[in-house]
């Protein structure tokens, strides 16, 4: 199904009046066995799409917490190959929930892009973020993604003009992932208000939904940006938390499920507050 499951998702969200609640986790963080479980339980929790992180020994995009995390699971020898094993795992048992791999360009080009987008399809994945790959050298990864039907997803930030998002939109499909503010995940705090105009812009540019993330990290921000957006990213608390999690010897499963299901009913509630 791929980048169906995508389209499908917003299409039933939309329906209800009601933002996407997307959530970020880096595979093989704290471990292999613990982020698994922690991927099989985010549907229950709430999550409405997830974002799954494949580490990266240089993550330019990335705060000190997801740099972290990526190193952790480096050294747990998490490879582009046991992440898809991981999502493969978790389709055995979900097949409704979107699934999109976020990272950096250079573990998938030592993959090769042909092998990667047909071994990533048949994994379950619906669509593939790449921070580091501008749309000028995204061809090669776009073809062999849409050859296979797994979505290429695209960033836009408050410095994207209006003719530069022509071209940030050229060959992207499931959603936009608008980046709220300008630097790293976790360094700023996003403000609905401010950048409401900027989502019009983008899915006026494009007719795709507009997915927002970097600086969400409070239940009252999720639910303030799923008022405008049509996606609420949260990557760089849950990370924290599962982080905090292992290092105290508590359960970062059941604790990030936790926090999880908090953001997650602030996104649910949001536009019915507002009514």
């Amino acid at each position: 199904m791929t980048s169906a499951r995508i389209t499908a998702r917003f299409a039933a969200l939309a329906q209800e009046d009601r933002a996407a609640f997307v959530t970020y986790v880096m595979a093989g963080d704290p471990d292999i066995a613990a982020s698994a479980a922690i991927l099989r339980g985010l549907p229950g929790a709430g999550a409405d799409l997830i974002e799954l992180g494949l580490p990266f020994s240089d993550p330019v995009a990335d705060g000190p917490a997801i740099q972290h995390a990526g190193n952790r699971a480096l050294q747990q020898g998490v490879t582009v190959e046991k992440v898809l094993e991981m999502v493969r795992g978790f389709r055995a048992a979900d097949d409704a929930t979107p699934l999109i791999m976020m990272g950096y360009l250079n573990p998938l080009l030592s993959y090769g892009l042909t092998g990667f987008a047909a071994a990533a399809a048949r994994a379950g994945v619906d669509g593939v973020i790449m921070v580091d790959c501008p749309p000028e050298e995204a061809t090669p990864l776009a073809d062999a993604l849409d050859a296979h039907g797994v979505a290429l997803i695209r960033l836009a930030t408050p410095t994207t003009d209006a003719a530069r998002l022509g071209v940030v939109t050229r060959r992207t499909s499931g959603f936009v992932y608008y980046v709220s503010v300008a630097g790293i995940t976790g360094d700023k705090h996003a403000d609905a208000q401010d950048i409401a105009p900027a989502i019009a812009r983008v899915r006026a540019a494009c007719g795709l939904p507009v997915a927002v993330g970097f600086g969400i990290r409070t239940p009252d921000q999720a639910a303030a940006i799923a008022r405008v957006a049509d996606g609420v990213v949260v990557g760089t608390a849950l990370v924290d938390v599962i982080a905090d999690a292992a290092a105290s010897g508590d359960d970062p499963t059941k604790r990030v499920l936790a926090t999880v299901a908090t953001l997650s009913g602030a996104v649910r509630g949001a536009r019915r507050a507002r009514a």
